[in-house]
């Protein structure tokens, strides 16, 4: 193991309301669910201590400044859309200005942080284009292009990812192909970034820098639906997320980027 790393996981959770009707009568029930539990296991067990913020709890649990953001080494968005980070409540039912929470992530970024944007529906520009990160301050740190629209690809037959560069550090000792996936977003890697793995003619994984930090773009999900049990219980499950954390965190040995690299362009539907 490496040193330990500190990461901060933003989102993975929702609440279900249910409308139940029986004959005449009607009821409701709410739950509550938590995505990232199995994530953040196999981390703590790759010895990265990890924060855990949830959906509703950015508001008054995210940092509003970079300043605030310099103690983490690694943010991750998962399933969790802009709106969340820039309608914080006192601008949104107050009327009052607000720190802008994706500029303090991106200039974080630019001074030496590191992001990962995981895929969900509410990730990237998400179900109905609802995660609307492709006109937010995000836009231009993350190492792919988004589209304009809904990006979901549903696969619900299953799509096994493969490895297409199998030497780099992030998925050294891992097998070239995955378990399978039921699905992921639509992106599009952009100029001197990196593609580490497909799925069919996609980018599921790309790397890149912005200004003096590190950023990754994993076009699918950490936990169901799109990731399966059988994802989930892969031996290699752990040793991938562990290994691109480490990457992003700068724990690779690595002195440079993507310096001479290009990226693989894979075209986009109109």
């Amino acid at each position: 193991m490496g040193k330990t790393l500190k990461a901060l996981l933003v989102g993975e959770s929702w609440f279900t309301f249910s409308l139940h009707q029986k004959g005449f009568d009607t009821f409701q029930t709410a739950e509550y669910h938590e995505g990232g539990t199995a994530f953040i296991e196999a981390l703590r067990a790759q010895d990265i201590d990890v924060t855990y913020v949830r959906c509703h709890e950015v508001s008054t649990h995210f940092p509003r400044t970079t300043k605030e953001l310099s103690g983490v080494e690694v943010v991750i968005l998962s399933d969790v859309g802009s709106n969340t980070f820039l309608l914080a409540p006192e601008t949104f039912a107050l009327s009052r200005s607000s720190p802008n929470r994706l500029v303090a992530i991106r200039d974080y970024v630019a001074a030496g942080g590191s992001l990962l944007m995981v895929g969900g529906y509410m990730s990237f520009q998400g179900i109905d284009g609802r995660a609307r990160y492709r006109n937010s301050p995000l836009a231009e740190v993350l190492p792919v292009e988004l589209l304009e629209t809904d990006d979901r690809v549903e696969v619900p037959e299953g799509i096994h990812p493969q490895v297409v560069a199998q030497d780099h550090f992030v998925v050294t000792g891992l097998s070239i192909t995955w378990p399978e996936l039921l699905g992921y977003n639509r992106i599009q890697p952009k100029a001197g970034a990196q593609v580490i793995a497909m799925v069919g003619d996609d980018p599921l994984l790309v790397l890149g820098s912005f200004g003096e930090g590190r950023v990754a773009a994993f076009a699918s999900d950490i936990a169901p639906h799109w990731a399966p049990p059988e994802f989930m219980q892969w031996k290699g499950y752990g040793r991938l997320w562990s290994s691109l954390l480490r990457w992003l965190a700068k724990q690779d040995g690595e002195a440079s980027v993507f310096e001479g690299r290009s990226a693989r362009k894979i075209p986009l539907p109109e």
